[in-house]
């Protein structure tokens, strides 16, 4: 009698962990999920703010090739037109970087980056662990509790 009980609570055990294996595994995936969908939506503002830019460069550089182009009507110097080569890479740059495929090359990069330079990213003293977090932890409050007027790090 003794074995069919242990025995069926060995499979409500055994039930249980599966259980919260399964609950471990949502709450990892929903995680990534959420941790996905907040990384595009910085990138989506990081490409609508680069477009924004743009407009406002390539309405500096309107002004500035027909005020300088006027310029070097007047004058017939050829200094007045050397601002204009910089200012075209600029708006080149920026135009490239909102609509154009710089993003798709940044990413390539980073993916060869990530596949062949590994030691690149590594990170200084290693990856925090919990201990190291708990020793600064405990040192921010000593130094608190001996010099209290200071402000926090």
């Amino acid at each position: 009698m003794g074995s069919v009980v242990s025995r069926s609570m060995e499979d409500g055990m055994s039930k249980n962990r599966e259980f919260v294996k399964e609950l471990n595994t949502i709450m990892v995936e929903r995680q990534l999920h959420s941790q996905n969908q907040m990384r595009e939506r910085l990138m989506a503002m990081q490409i609508a703010r680069a477009r924004e830019l743009l407009n406002w460069l390539t309405a500096f550089y309107v002004i500035g090739v027909t005020s300088l182009s006027s310029a070097y009507r007047k004058t017939k110097k050829p200094g007045f037109l050397m601002p204009i080569l910089p200012l075209t890479f600029v708006l080149a740059y920026q135009a490239d970087l909102s609509y154009g495929t710089k993003l798709h090359r940044i990413r390539a990069e980073a993916e060869h980056i990530m596949q062949h330079e590994t030691e690149t990213l590594f990170l200084p003293c290693g990856v925090p662990t919990v201990s190291s977090i708990d020793l600064a932890r405990q040192v921010e409050t000593e130094r608190q509790k001996l010099h209290p007027h200071m402000p926090a790090l």
